[in-house]
């Protein structure tokens, strides 16, 4: 049983340990609709976007999770949809979301856009035991190898574009607090889904016609849990190729990681992402850090007037 117990306990550490109960992503400037309905056909063109993640590679066991994301306007400008599917691994526990998003352009004029959005979502949890190694033959905590635990949730954001140079948004993905496990329903201390508060924002600086500075922020809190925050500055060059670094709060030192990242816009319609997280906390000791790969592709082409989109819309 210790042999399950150690393992169990180093994972509800872990989950401490990032200050969050949803999934985090590196390349969150590429990935907003995940954090914020709002976001939904922003871009004016149907697009797709997936990422998987492996974090704290060296533990096994250890985080990995992967997401793919639609997002279209719908019938006219001013309204859009979004499709997000995301799965999450870590230890025994699989964690599978699903969520459809709605915006609304509320302003819509050629220099402002302020999009309303509201989401519904479901989750679903499982707990596979067969993967566990018993202390003994026999072991009676293993008589369920396999539970599972399904929840539903909505969400609302707002998103703003302000001269196709300026962003900013706040969402609250998931509103309603589920009660989530396995636990006794007369425990007095049962798990919970707290709600994740988004801020973010970004902008666009030209410093050439050649290369753009592509500063980008987002703002994390969760009730009970420390302020976290992504601090990232990127260099476009001709449009072609994205490079820049993140600072993440966070962690049991002088932050949670430092993290490099890249963008290679292949084709005009298509791009790939890559972004390696070098820990600052103690686990730098024990882990080789965590990667991240991104894929993402216009199903139609980019209106010309439009100013870096990828990065900006």
């Amino acid at each position: 049983m210790k042999k399950i117990l150690f393992p169990l306990f180093f994972l509800f550490a872990a989950f401490q340990a990032m200050a969050q109960q949803e999934m985090q992503y590196t390349q969150f400037m590429y990935n907003k609709l995940y954090v914020n309905p709002a976001y939904a056909g922003a871009r004016g063109i149907p697009s797709i976007t997936g990422i998987y993640r492996n974090q704290w590679m060296g533990f096994e066991g250890a985080p990995q999770s992967a997401l793919l994301s639609f997002n279209s306007p719908f019938l006219s400008p001013r309204v859009g949809i979004g499709v997000t599917l995301g799965g999450y691994e870590i230890g025994l526990q699989n964690d599978f979301n699903g969520s459809l998003a709605y915006s609304y352009d509320l302003v819509a004029s050629e220099d402002v856009s302020v999009r309303a959005g509201i989401s519904g979502s479901v989750r679903s949890l499982s707990y596979n035991f067969n993967n566990a190694q018993p202390g003994q033959i026999g072991d009676n905590s293993l008589d369920n190898q396999r539970v599972n635990d399904f929840h539903a949730n909505v969400g609302a954001g707002i998103y703003c574009t302000f001269e196709n140079k300026y962003y900013v948004g706040f969402s609250v993905p998931k509103i309603y607090s589920n009660s989530i496990g396995f636990s006794n329903p007369d425990a007095d201390l049962t798990a919970k889904e707290y709600r994740h508060y988004y801020g973010m924002a970004g902008a666009i600086i030209r410093l050439n016609d050649d290369l753009n500075l592509l500063p980008a922020v987002l703002f994390k809190y969760v009730e009970n849990a420390p302020f976290d925050m992504d601090l990232n500055v990127n260099l476009e060059i001709m449009e072609k190729v994205t490079a820049g670094l993140s600072y993440r709060l966070g962690g049991d030192g002088a932050g949670e990681s430092v993290d490099l990242l890249v963008y290679w816009q292949v084709h005009p319609q298509f791009g790939v992402g890559a972004a390696y997280d070098f820990p600052l906390s103690n686990i730098r000791d024990y882990s080789a850090g965590s990667i991240e790969l991104l894929l993402q592709a216009d199903l139609k082409r980019v209106k010309k007037n439009m100013s870096n989109p990828r990065f900006f819309m």
